[in-house]
């Protein structure tokens, strides 16, 4: 197989990496354009105990950090740069890199490790590192829809622990929507089955008709949102949960949900 035919399915995802990486499409396709050419000329290789995707992002990791790492300037200044890209570039420029490489192109941490030519428990701490100026940086107010107490309660302390502020714990879809008219909330986490019957989701769908928040389900019936009928919801945890994982998708959520206005009529 060719070396084009082998890495032709990866090249749109590094591209997407390198544009959240530098901040600019433009600039991100160069250094994409620059590592196909050097693997090309044999001045770079695939390693050969790497599947094809991490040897292709190790080889772009090796050129960027050679060169446009060095080149970095601050985002601020950029008119033109959307909210998500100015958050993004003030991060530093290596747990950057170990966070976008797990909580946008999906990579373990230790797939993560063999692209940055380091090891798993360097890794960790970059994404900590990264997760930590999120979380002070996107401090929002917090709804949880969630009827069993106890649960309930462990996602409270979760959120406060990240700094957000809780607004209300509704158990049922009308709670949850009276909730949001009485303060509109900055993150819905919610499950799906609630106290008297009703669904989550129907929720959801309220709330998501009057107000652009982001959303995480937390539910023990994954099988009710991924049934390829609709869209299929981006943040999805499984119950029971890790509370790490709920840490990192509601750092995720905040960080890639585009600012946009309320869809409530003024």
């Amino acid at each position: 197989m060719s070396l084009l035919a082998r890495l032709a399915p990866h090249l749109p995802y590094v591209r997407r990496y390198a544009r959240a990486l530098t901040g600019d499409q433009t600039t991100g396709d160069h250094y994409v354009r620059v590592a196909l050419e050097a693997l090309a000329a044999g001045e770079r290789v695939l390693e050969a105990n790497l599947t094809p995707r991490v040897a292709l992002y190790h080889v772009f990791h090796a050129i960027w950090c050679t060169s446009g790492a060095q080149l970095e300037g601050p985002a601020d200044d950029d008119i033109t740069a959307d909210d998500t890209t100015r958050r993004l570039m003030r991060i530093a420029p290596r747990s950057r890199q170990a966070f976008l490489l797990t909580a946008l192109e999906g990579f373990t941490p230790s797939e993560a490790a063999q692209i940055l030519g380091t090891d798993f428990a360097e890794v960790e701490k970059l994404i900590a590192e990264a997760q930590a100026e999120i979380d002070a940086e996107l401090a929002t107010d917090v709804l949880i829809i969630e009827d069993e107490p106890v649960i309930a309660a462990d996602i409270e302390a979760l959120v406060r622990e990240l700094g957000h502020q809780v607004v209300d714990i509704a158990a049922t879809r009308t709670e949850a929507v009276d909730a949001v008219a009485r303060k509109t909330p900055g993150l819905v986490l919610a499950d799906i089955q609630l106290a008297d019957g009703s669904s989550g989701i129907d929720a959801v769908k309220d709330i998501l008709q009057r107000y652009d928040v982001p959303v995480i389900f937390i539910t023990a019936f994954p099988e009710r949102l991924l049934t390829g009928e609709r869209p299929e919801p981006t943040f999805l945890i499984t119950k029971p949960f890790q509370p790490e994982t709920v840490k990192a998708a509601i750092g995720q959520a905040l960080f890639f949900h585009p600012r946009k206005a309320s869809k409530q009529a003024a």
